[in-house]
């Protein structure tokens, strides 16, 4: 991020804490001319300004430690030897992945994922289990999910925490996730969801309206903005490929955007400074935050309450936002002569003889004979979702 421009005419001596070396010095400027018969007021005498601490860093990594510890959970309740005919990674026992097929990014089984929280929105809407949209950002696909987000979140969560502390950055991650949660499940109703993308795109978004909402602090504002903008703008385009909820990522980044102008507003220097003038030395009166910065403030506290009460309160009556935007489905999908967007659930007729079981797949037609007997239904699952893939 930026530097912070440090104001004119007034020697101060700041005390970092990064580490060893002596405290930087910023040295005044020449006072502009002065009209005869006008005194100059009093100097300032500041004390020392301590306004680069930084915060010890801790959620964030017990953040990913949680998402790690979940992920492990749910591939040990997953148990692929016995409730599939194939695994991947067999040598693992019961942390084996399902087959490429039917998860190619070495994971659990879509069945595991719905008991341990998943987003499904006909158990959020018809059997009122709304936890699922905080759970479902604590569950991962696979290990490629995982590891690509975990890699992301100790990058830009770090960066934020330090600066803005673990209360702010985890109602950031927490609601952040919430909304993207929301956003998804209006939208994408036939299929379920996992992961913390949205949260993650939270902390994006807020690193925008952070910069937005503190512009008159920071130097090099104008790179650092088209350099976030570039960063958000790529990993949303990602989200146009099949398989990726992009919903999450879009409602999580609206969410978090809006949340900054809450969150991460900083006083401006002036105050700072004010507020470390010595006793006995006057110093012109300053406000604490400019008013455009408290104009933000209340009108993105106000749009964060209106967007998610709104969005419940459809998700919970069993609003299909598809049926009221008829083009949305392309910002989270654009098909094209290499890829469908075609995520039906997959459905499947079984007959049984013997010890042979046939599975036809409803979708594509396909069949095929498997030798097994007395098979479970997370066995049949299975087998019904590698043959519809």
């Amino acid at each position: 991020m930026a530097a912070r421009e440090s104001p004119p005419g007034i020697q101060i001596r700041v005390n970092s804490n990064g580490g060893g070396g002596s405290g930087n010095t910023v040295h005044p400027i020449e006072e502009m001319d002065r009209p005869q018969g006008v005194s100059a007021p009093p100097p300032a005498v500041y004390g020392e300004i301590k306004h680069s601490k930084k915060w010890v860093t801790w959620l964030i990594p017990c953040f990913v430690v949680a998402n790690i510890a979940m992920f492990v959970i749910t591939m040990y309740v997953n148990n692929c030897p016995k409730n599939s005919v194939s695994c991947v990674a067999r040598f693992l026992g019961r942390f084996s992945f399902q087959p490429f097929k039917e998860n190619p990014l070495l994971g659990p089984s879509s069945v595991t994922l719905q008991k341990m929280g998943a987003l499904d929105v006909s158990k959020v809407v018809d059997k009122h289990q709304g936890w699922r949209l905080i759970t479902c950002n604590w569950l991962h696909g696979g290990v490629f999910h995982i590891l690509a987000n975990m890699l992301s979140l100790l990058v830009i969560g770090i960066r934020l925490e330090q600066e803005f502390g673990f209360i702010r950055v985890g109602l950031l991650y927490i609601i952040s996730g919430f909304g993207g949660s929301l956003l998804s499940a209006l939208f994408i109703q036939s299929n379920i969801s996992v992961g913390a993308s949205g949260a993650l795109f939270g902390l994006l978004g807020s690193m925008l309206s952070e910069l937005i909402t503190n512009w008159t602090i920071y130097t090099n504002k104008i790179a650092a903005f088209f350099t976030l903008v570039v960063i958000i703008a790529i990993n949303l385009a990602v989200g146009i490929l099949p398989h990726v909820d992009n919903f999450a990522h879009i409602g999580g980044f609206i969410s978090g955007f809006l949340l900054g102008f809450v969150f991460l507003i900083r006083p401006q220097f002036g105050w700072v400074e004010q507020r470390y003038a010595l006793s006995g030395y006057s110093a012109l009166s300053r406000r604490k935050f400019k008013t455009y910065q408290c104009i933000l403030w209340i009108v993105s506290l106000v749009l964060v309450i209106v967007g998610l009460t709104l969005g419940l309160v459809m998700l919970l009556r069993g609003v299909d936002a598809n049926d009221h935007c008829s083009w949305c489905h392309y910002l989270s999908c654009v098909p094209t002569s290499r890829w469908s967007c075609r995520t039906e659930p997959a459905f499947c007729s079984t007959t049984q003889d013997s010890n042979q079981l046939n599975v036809t797949c409803s979708s594509n037609g396909k069949s095929n004979l498997y030798i097994l007997s007395n098979p479970s239904s997370s066995q049949i699952q299975s087998l019904c979702t590698e043959l519809c893939s």
